[in-house]
C-alpha cells in the first residue's frame, strides 16, 4: 500500500471517527430534550420572576403558539447546558491523540476557566443586568404613559444579553491566551489599553440595548476583566 494510500484511509477514519463523535453529542440532546422541555414553562415562569422583580406588571403575548414557541427556545437552550460537559468531552477525546502534553494542559485549563467565566457572566446578566434594565425601561411610566411588554420581547432580551455577558467575560481567557501564545507581548498589550477601551465602549454599544446603563454595566467589568487577564498573565509569565 502506497503512502497516498494510506493517507487517504487516515483521512476517512478520521472523518468517520468525527461523524461518530458528532452523533453521540447530537443523540445526547435528543434524549435530554423531553425533559427540559417538560420543565420548560416552570423555567420561564422563574425567570420572568427573576426579571421582573417586585414590579407590578404582567407580560403580553400576541399570537396564540408564542409562548409555546418560547418554551420550546428554552428547552433547546437549557438542553444544550446540560449536554455541554458530555459534548465538550466527545470533542476532548477526537482531539485528544493529536495534541502534545504541554498542549493538552493548556487547553485544559483554557476550557475550565472558560466554562466557568460564561457561567459567572451568565449569571451576573441574570440576576443584576437585566432587573436594572427593566426598572430603567419601567422608570419612563407615567399615568399618559403605560409600559406594555411583550413576553418574547423580553425573553429574547434574556437570552441574547445571557450570550452576550457570557462571550464578554472571555476577554480574561482570550488576553491569557494571546500572551500565552507569543501572538502578542504583555507589554505591547498593556500600551494598547486606550484602544482596548474604545473597543469594549464601541462593542458595549453595538450588542446591548441603546440605553446608557446597560452599556456600562456590560462596558466597565469587560474592561476589569482585561485587567484581569493582563494581572493574570503577568503572574503566569513570572512564576514560569
Amino acid at each position: 500500500m502506497t503512502n497516498e494510500e494510506n493517507q487517504d484511509e487516515s483521512f476517512i477514519s478520521h472523518l468517520e471517527a468525527l461523524r461518530q463523535t458528532l452523533l453521540k453529542c447530537l443523540y445526547s440532546l435528543a434524549i435530554v430534550f423531553p425533559v427540559t422541555f417538560y420543565f420548560a414553562p416552570k423555567i420561564l415562569n422563574s425567570l420572568i420572576n427573576i426579571i421582573l422583580g417586585s414590579a407590578k406588571i404582567s407580560l403580553n403575548y400576541f399570537s396564540p403558539v408564542e409562548v409555546f414557541m418560547i418554551q420550546i427556545k428554552i428547552a433547546l437552550v437549557i438542553d444544550l447546558i446540560i449536554c455541554f460537559p458530555y459534548i465538550a468531552k466527545q470533542l476532548w477525546d477526537f482531539i485528544l491523540p493529536a495534541l502534545y502534553d504541554n498542549e493538552k494542559k493548556f487547553i485544559k485549563s483554557v476550557v475550565i476557566l472558560s466554562s466557568s467565566l460564561f457561567c459567572v457572566g451568565v449569571l451576573f446578566a441574570l440576576f443584576i443586568i437585566l432587573p436594572l434594565i427593566i426598572q430603567f425601561g419601567l422608570s419612563f411610566s407615567s399615568g399618559q404613559i403605560k409600559a406594555v411588554l411583550g413576553i418574547s420581547n423580553i425573553i429574547n432580551l434574556v437570552l441574547w444579553m445571557c450570550v452576550v455577558f457570557g462571550l464578554m467575560f472571555q476577554v480574561p481567557v482570550i488576553t491569557y491566551w494571546l500572551i500565552k501564545s507569543d501572538i502578542i507581548s504583555y507589554n505591547t498589550i498593556a500600551d494598547k489599553r486606550p484602544y482596548v477601551i474604545v473597543i469594549i465602549l464601541i462593542l458595549s454599544a453595538i450588542l446591548t440595548p441603546p440605553d446608557v446603563i446597560s452599556q456600562v454595566v456590560l462596558g466597565v467589568p469587560t474592561y476589569l476583566l482585561f485587567e484581569a487577564g493582563l494581572l493574570f498573565s503577568k503572574l503566569k509569565n513570572n512564576s514560569d
